[in-house]
């Protein structure tokens, strides 16, 4: 198994999702707020909006939350500014990371990130020091009951994507970074509101990992998304079904 995906199931599986919700909330209303901020307040014109609200919904975030997160963004109150930040680096067995963050102070930010990379083995690197390990690239999820594996591949195909990953969970269709909005628009309308639709960064390749290291990189990443400036992890890590197993415990 390989990315960041199969770690949030461990995760998940550990229970550690619920401890987490407030934390959720807080990387989602940011969004919600620097979305609103970006563009207009509007979702059907602003579709990095419209995203954000689908995430907020998938996570049962209440509706009068959602909408003061928008009208926060929308009134340009500079409290609620949040500027976006990469962060790249290495992590344990040489694993290359991505961080992205949303935040109204940098220098605690990457105050933060360094010490995660430092603290389990791993180190911060400059700008782009991993990116090229990666393809930057739509990602739009849906349900499983949105269709078959069968319908989501030909509508996704129709519609220009490159490539859909089907399973038990749903149906993850990738498309190039330029027809992500055609892309999505298309497949929104035959399959309906999708549980996520964004930019995300896709490994060209993956680095194995295993054992005491895979342990480091897992607790790494969890630190990282402790903190709440940070809105997504990506990593290129490959790992065994036999080491994931052992993991989940």
């Amino acid at each position: 198994m390989a990315g960041h995906s199969q770690f949030k199931n461990i995760m998940h599986r550990k229970g550690a999702q619920d401890a987490k919700r407030a934390k959720v909330f807080t990387k989602l209303i940011r969004e919600l707020t620097t979305a609103a901020r970006s563009g207009q307040p509007d979702p059907a014109a602003n579709p990095r909006l419209r995203a954000a609200i689908q995430a907020a919904r998938v996570a049962n975030m209440s509706k009068d939350t959602l909408e003061r997160a928008i009208k926060r963004g929308a009134g340009n109150d500079a409290a609620d500014n949040y500027e976006e930040v990469r962060y790249e680096g290495y992590g344990p067995g040489g694993v290359a990371v991505i961080v992205e963050a949303l935040t109204d102070n940098r220098n605690r930010t990457a105050g933060e990130v360094r010490a995660a990379f430092s603290k389990n083995g791993g180190a911060l690197g400059e700008t782009n020091s991993v990116a090229f390990m990666f393809d930057r690239v739509g990602e739009i999820v849906f349900p499983a009951a949105a269709g078959t594996p069968e319908a989501l591949f030909e509508g996704a195909l129709e519609a220009g994507a490159e490539d859909v990953q089907s399973d038990e969970e749903g149906h993850s269709v990738t498309c190039a970074q330029d027809d992500f909005a055609a892309v999505r628009e298309a497949l929104e309308k035959t399959f309906g509101e999708p549980k996520s639709a964004k930019l995300v960064w896709k490994p060209k390749t993956t680095t194995p990992v295993e054992g005491e290291k895979a342990e480091t990189l897992f607790k790494m990443i969890e630190v990282l998304e402790d903190s709440d400036d940070v809105q997504t992890v990506y990593a290129n890590f490959d790992i065994s079904e036999d080491e994931m197993k052992r993991l989940a415990g």
